[in-house]
């Protein structure tokens, strides 16, 4: 299908919009606020929204256009809500101890986006990507999301944090299927974004159970029963 804006500057806006999400994973690493986590990742979600709603008007690919509401209204408003809540609930409010300290932590993600670039490049070097989108070219970025997600989960200790880094991964994911196939198939996106939705709401119960049992969201406190 032809879409409504010029090839070219959708490829531009798509560029800058899918650095700007790079941007907020770095930012979300670079923090200790869970507030902060939680409004960086509604960021996130939104700009993701947009790399959405571009495809929809440059390619023309209309069926995205669900998904892309979905992700803005379940994603970047309702799940950060939720976050929110929670937080309020349990009076926790920064990350104190890290297990990588985040100078260390930025270096390495920045290793991450490397690693991601040159992963992508090798997959669209194949000889049936030599006309290689800007959706496509996003690749990169959206492989660096999954890593700085896994990254995000495994170094940090708050419960809370941990579904932050994996909400960053699932980002990733989708923005993965926008650069390769221009979007999954509509039952699948709308199911993973109820799915994703349901887990936070379990989650955020496991994390208001775990503080009020143990007066902390620190996974250290759960690794102590096995001892």
């Amino acid at each position: 299908m032809i879409g409504i804006l010029n090839i070219e500057t959708v490829e531009l806006l798509i560029d800058i919009v899918a650095a700007a999400i790079l941007v907020t994973a770095f930012l979300i690493v670079s923090s200790r606020s869970l507030v902060f986590y939680i409004r960086l990742f509604a960021l996130q979600s939104l700009l993701l929204g947009v790399v959405a709603v571009l495809v929809v008007l440059g390619y023309g690919e209309t069926h995205i256009l669900i998904a892309a509401v979905l992700t803005i209204v379940v994603k970047a408003i309702v799940i950060p809500h939720v976050l929110a809540r929670i937080i309020d609930r349990i009076h926790v409010r920064k990350e104190i101890d890290l297990s990588i300290n985040i100078s260390a932590s930025l270096l390495l993600c920045g290793g991450m986006v490397i690693l991601a670039d040159s992963v992508a490049q090798s997959i669209l070097s194949a000889p049936r990507a030599a006309d290689v989108s800007a959706v496509s070219r996003v690749l990169s970025v959206s492989i660096a999301m999954m890593l700085i997600g896994l990254f995000i989960m495994t170094t940090r200790k708050k419960a809370l944090t941990q579904i932050v880094g994996l909400l960053t991964m699932e980002n990733g994911v989708f923005l993965s299927g926008l650069s390769i196939t221009h979007g999954m198939p509509l039952i699948v996106e709308v199911g993973i974004f109820f799915d994703i939705l349901v887990a936070v709401l379990i989650l955020g119960v496991f994390v208001f159970r775990i503080n009020k049992t143990f007066e902390s969201i620190s996974i250290d406190a759960l690794r102590s029963l096995r001892h």
